[in-house]
């Protein structure tokens, strides 16, 4: 079972950068929507639990649906994150889309 105890920000910024061409920018753009908004001081616990739960799935080496499987093997991957977006989007505000949206323009360009 993943928790967010097996959340790491080196371990989320790795695979990001290892796998921001492979897992495309949709599913990208929904892990920094997270990662921002688990940064902000204004993000209850709860909604940080959640998120950090989404990410440590993200970062999590063993998934559903093997990471490697061409455009399928994110899939999973983006179904947590949509989830917990789902949960908390209250917390993400058009500042961390801004920023998300810069950081793509970056990495996508």
């Amino acid at each position: 079972m993943t928790t967010a105890g097996n959340y790491s920000d080196d371990d989320f910024w790795q695979k990001l950068k290892s796998f921001a061409i492979k897992a495309g920018k949709k599913v990208i753009e929904k892990a920094l929507w997270l990662y921002y908004a688990a940064q902000r001081p204004e993000t209850p616990a709860w909604a940080k639990a959640i998120i950090f739960g989404a990410l440590a799935y993200f970062i999590l080496p063993l998934d559903a649906i093997p990471d490697v499987i061409p455009v399928a093997g994110f899939s999973d991957d983006l179904g947590a994150l949509a989830a917990a977006i789902g949960m908390v989007s209250m917390y993400i505000t058009a500042d961390i889309k801004e920023r998300t949206a810069q950081k793509l323009q970056q990495w996508f360009a």
